[in-house]
C-alpha cells in the first residue's frame, strides 16, 4: 500500500527550516490504521518494542492485537515526570535532537516483563519519524547499557533493530544507527518534500 500518498508536510515547523511530517493522517482510517499496524509489526524481529512518547506509542501498542505478529510486550519511553516509579527503577538517558539536548526515561521493570530470547532481552527500538538519529541512537545505547534480573538471574539488553513508520532519507539518521543494528523503514520521505 502507497501510505506516503497520506502523509502531510509542514514547512518551517516547529522553526524555520525543518519541514515538519504530519503522519496523523495515518491513524484517522479504521481500516487503513489496522492494515499499516500489521505491516509496522511484521518487520520487528523482536517480541518486545521500545517506543519513545507519545506519537511512538500511537503505533506501537496496537501491534500487541495483531494475532500474526509475535510482539509481546511495549516499553514506554517518556519524558521527565511521567513515569511512576520504585526506587532504583527509573534509568535516565540523554539524547540529542534536533533542538538540542533532552532527557528520555524508562523503567528496568518495564524491560524485564518482556520475553526473553535465550540469554539476552531483545528489543525493537520503534519509532514514527526517522531523521537526523539523535533521540534513537541515545536510547538505544541507554537500552544497551542495562541489565534485568528476572527470577534472580541476569540478562544483558540489546537492541536488535530499529523500525521507523517514516524515515527522511536525506538526512543522516539510518548513517547514526547501523552500526547498532539493521535500520527499517516502511514510508520513505525527502527533507524537501
Amino acid at each position: 500500500m502507497d501510505y506516503r500518498k497520506y502523509l502531510k508536510f509542514y514547512p518551517d515547523f516547529p522553526i524555520k527550516g525543518v519541514n515538519f511530517v504530519d503522519i496523523i493522517p495515518l491513524i484517522q482510517d479504521k481500516a487503513l490504521f489496522r492494515q499499516l499496524t500489521h505491516d509496522l509489526a511484521a518487520m520487528c524481529e523482536t517480541a518486545n518494542i521500545a517506543a519513545p512518547e507519545a506519537r511512538g506509542f500511537l503505533f506501537s501498542t496496537p501491534m500487541l492485537y495483531d494475532p500474526d505478529i509475535p510482539v509481546e510486550n511495549v516499553i514506554p519511553l517518556r519524558k521527565k515526570g511521567k513515569l511512576p516509579f520504585a526506587q532504583g527503577d527509573l534509568i535516565q538517558v540523554e539524547i540529542m535532537k534536533e533542538y538540542g539536548p533532552d532527557h528520555v526515561y524508562f523503567r528496568n521493570s518495564d524491560i524485564a516483563a518482556g520475553k526473553l530470547t535465550g540469554d539476552t532481552m531483545e528489543i525493537t527500538f520503534f519509532d514514527d519519524i526517522l531523521a537526523t538519529g539523535g533521540t534513537s541512537r541515545g536510547l538505544a545505547l541507554g537500552l544497551n547499557a542495562q541489565k534485568v534480573t528476572i527470577d534472580g538471574k541476569e540478562y544483558k539488553v540489546k537492541v536488535k533493530d530499529f523500525v521507523f513508520l517514516v524515515e527522511i532519507d536525506d538526512l543522516p539518521g539510518r548513517s547514526r544507527l547501523e552500526d547498532l543494528g539493521p535500520v527499517k523503514s516502511l514510508i520513505h520521505v525527502r527533507e524537501s518534500e
